[in-house]
Formats: structure tokens, sequence, C-alpha cells
């Protein structure tokens, strides 16, 4: 009779390789993250030039070692301007996204602990503000003022709370039914210090999950609104404006005005996905032990 190899000769987990897959995500994600904000942070004040010099001499040269990203129609190094548009955008989104979560978290969470005609009535809001386009309520509220970073920070906060409270409710609703809610119920502990100490702090992980990723959905949203000429001015560099005065250029055949600011919105995008990727599977323990099977 052959003899049996041992099971611990043969078998071996898959979820290793799927744990040191995720682990290089992160990493690489967290990595590229720290590059860009290092960028946003140092580069600005050690830079040699003025990212509103104009050198018309210099207009639309194509990326070399003088201007790694090239010049725009003007003749302004585009890596210059490329960075001061993505630290407009990212202090755009971060704040947006900040008020946003604050917003959201107070409306699901007062809906949730209350109950009642007080569920119901916020919940109706959160339905009428969901039924109408962002863009187009952005474009409502941003009409309202004149154009500025200040402008389409309260326009991106105030259309994009309403998935926040939702997701706060549902989480709030889940919270409710554990049982020391039930034992500061039969404690005597009112409603409101129910929600502020134990409901409230129970879905701060969700909301922050949220609220880090509502921040490439906010300088999506400030670019959208820039290139339409309805968010920051022209004369101010951001992703979204920068992106609308290459448009000519594109139309001429000089690609980069165009390639390079575009990329700076994708990659964030991907980076801080990947970075929400994984804090939500630590947040879902039933997700978690799926991927180490």
């Amino acid at each position: 009779m052959a003899e049996r190899t041992p099971a611990a000769v043969v078998w071996r987990s898959p979820g290793r390789p799927r744990r040191s897959t995720r682990a290089l995500r992160v990493r690489s994600s967290g990595a590229v993250v720290a590059l860009l904000a290092l960028a946003v942070v140092l580069v600005p004040p050690l830079a040699p030039l003025d990212q509103q010099a104009v050198d018309l001499s210099a207009k639309l040269l194509p990326p070399s070692w003088s201007h790694p990203f090239g010049t725009d129609d003007v003749g302004r190094d585009l890596l210059l301007r490329c960075v001061y548009g993505l630290r407009v955008s990212l202090l755009v989104g971060l704040v947006a996204a900040v008020v946003a979560t604050v917003i959201g978290t107070a409306v699901g969470a007062t809906a949730a602990a209350l109950g009642g005609w007080t569920d119901r009535l916020l919940m109706r809001v959160v339905d009428t503000f969901s039924s109408v386009p962002h863009l187009l309520l952005g474009v409502l509220v941003v009409a309202l003022f004149r154009p500025g970073v200040w402008p389409v920070v309260v326009s991106v906060a105030l259309t994009h709370w309403l998935s926040t409270a939702r997701i706060v409710r549902a989480e709030v609703l889940s919270l409710r039914s554990r049982p020391f809610i039930d034992a500061a119920v039969s404690g005597g502990a009112s409603r409101w210090r129910i929600m502020v100490r134990h409901l409230v702090p129970g879905v701060l992980p969700q909301a922050g999950l949220a609220a880090v990723l509502m921040i490439p959905h906010a300088m999506w949203h400030e670019s959208a609104l820039s290139f339409l000429g309805l968010g920051l001015p022209a004369h101010q560099a951001s992703l979204g404006t920068l992106v609308q005065s290459a448009r000519g250029s594109l139309l001429a055949g000089d690609w980069w005005p165009t390639l390079f600011p575009g990329l700076l919105l994708i990659v964030p995008t991907l980076a801080i996905a990947g970075m929400a990727g994984a804090w939500r599977e630590r947040l879902n323990p039933r997700r978690r032990s799926e991927l180490m099977l």
C-alpha cells in the first residue's frame, strides 16, 4: 500500500497570497498618497519658478528635463501648475468631505436614534435631495456666490452628505438592537444621552470611511464645476481649471496640458480607493473571514 503524503505537506492556505497581495496594495496606495502629499507641501515653497510667470517664448513646450510636464499656452511650467492645482483640489475635497460627513452623521444618527416622525421627516428630506442630480444642485448653489474656493466647498458639501446619512442611519439602527443599548435604556438614560454616548461613537469608523471615499468624489465634482466655468476662476490653478484651459491645446495636437492634470485626478482616486478598500475589509469581519479562507 502506497504511503499517503501528509496533508501538511501538500496543503497551502490560499489566504496567504491574498493577504500579501492586499498588504502590497495598501502599501502602494499609501505610498502614492504620501508622495502626493509631500509634493503638495514641499514643491511650492522650494520651486525656483513662479507658477504664474508668463514666458511666451516658451509656450507649449513638450515635456523635457527642464519642464517635466511641459509648458502651457502662455509658457508657464505645467508641473508647478499641476502641483498648485492638486493642492487646491485636495483642499476642496478634504474640507467638503469633512463638512458633508458631519452633516450626514448628524442627520442619520438623529433620524435613527429618535425614530418615529423625526425619522420619516429626515429621510424624506434625504430622498428629496437625492432625486436632484448632484451636479445640477451644485450648479444652483455655486450660482448664488461669486466664483471661489469656499462657494465650491459649500456646493460640494451640501450635495454629498446624503449617502453618509443613509449609511449612519443603517448602522445606528443595527446598534440599537445591541445588549448594551438595552442596558442603557434600563438604566434610565435618555435618547439623546444614548445617541451621544453610545450610538455616535459606534458609527464613527463607518463615517470616517465615508469621508475618505468622499474626498476623490469631491475633487471630481470641483473639477467638473471648474471645467464648466462655474467653480474656481480661470486664473486660479486647480485640476479642473487646468483641464478647461487646455482644451484648445488638445485640439491643436498638444496633449500634455490635458494629460497630466487628468492623471493627477485619476491617481489620487485610485490610491485613496485602495486604502479605503482595506479599511472597509477591517470594518467588515464577515468579509475579512471570507478573504482568509
